[in-house]
């Protein structure tokens, strides 16, 4: 009984050492696996150090992107602002039209020529009404877009006043065309000033004393007849020119650049301001000159005129 015990005490020993040797080996290959996981993970760690510093560099990056568009948009603010400060303070009515000739856009002084609201903004300008005696300017801006050749009109509101119209392509940046461009100036004045020099000229030319007109850069506007006949000149020799390259530059006198350049920007007129000179049609002359400055637009240098009275002693 004692060795039936032994025999199996020794049996269920080296089972047991049997086993043990297999769980070493199962421990080892374990083992084995662990250290070839903690390899994979020390790995994967790496390569999220170098994600994570790749990441970092990119988040870098995109703030760097991120400030240099908004430097951008700022600017592009900034320019949009210039633009229609600059609209606005050039008195001009201006409308941006698509090339389906609808509505992109408008400045205030265009509701002078059309009658805009804020919800005109993407309607075609066929639908919308307008202050013009003028018919055909949906076709003028077909043309316009399909010759590439711009246009420009003088057109009437309904209430009789003036404009200068003109219609160009829209370019983009790229330089491709997408619509028109409708741009009105208020013309009122110059209207009436021309029509106020047209009645100065007919006045001009009934003076039976020789009578200049000189701009602001001193040349000759017009001269009536009897200019002409005294200082036996003609108009294409005279009209245009600056009046001390006259006829052989005759006309540059000390004491009538000192009349025109000294005393007229300090007063309005100048009567009786003698001159003498020699002149080579019609000789040794003595005039008397009474100018006067004309302003017909406030602030523009308008305009000077000069009449001859001839007191030469024979």
């Amino acid at each position: 009984m004692l060795e039936r015990e032994l025999r199996y005490t020794q049996e269920s020993l080296q089972s047991t050492i049997d086993n043990l040797q297999v769980s070493n080996e199962e421990l080892r290959a374990s083992n084995e696996e662990l250290q070839s996981a903690n390899e994979e993970l020390q790995s994967t760690n790496e390569e999220l150090e170098t994600s994570k510093e790749e990441m970092q560099s990119l988040n870098e990056e995109l703030m760097t992107v991120n400030t240099e568009l908004q430097i951008k948009m700022d600017e592009l603010a900034r320019a949009t602002d210039d633009m229609q400060n600059v609209l606005t303070s050039a008195n001009v009515g201006t409308v941006f039209l698509d090339d389906r000739f609808h509505v992109m856009r408008f400045t205030e002084n265009a509701r002078a020529l059309f009658n805009f609201v804020a919800t005109d903004i993407g309607r075609p300008l066929s639908d919308l009404a307008s202050n013009l005696r003028f018919e055909n300017l949906l076709q003028e801006c077909r043309d316009v877009l399909k010759t590439l050749v711009k246009k420009e009109m003088e057109i009437t509101t309904l209430d009789g006043k003036h404009y200068l119209m003109r219609i160009l392509p829209y370019r983009t940046a790229e330089n491709a065309i997408s619509g028109v461009v409708i741009s009105s100036i208020d013309i009122e004045l110059f209207k009436r000033v021309e029509a106020s020099r047209d009645f100065f000229e007919s006045i001009v030319q009934t003076f039976r004393e020789p009578l200049m007109v000189l701009d602001g850069e001193l040349k000759v506007i017009s001269a009536n007849k009897a200019f002409f006949e005294t200082f036996r000149t003609t108009p294409e020799g005279t009209i245009d020119k600056q009046i001390y390259e006259l006829e052989g530059r005759q006309w540059d006198v000390p004491a009538l650049r000192k009349l025109l350049e000294e005393i007229l920007p300090l007063n309005a007129s100048m009567f009786d301001y003698r001159v003498d000179h020699d002149f080579p049609q019609i000789g040794r002359r003595s005039f008397l000159l009474n100018a006067r400055r004309l302003e017909l637009i406030p602030g523009d240098p308008g305009m000077i005129l000069l009449s001859f009275n001839d007191v030469t002693r024979p």
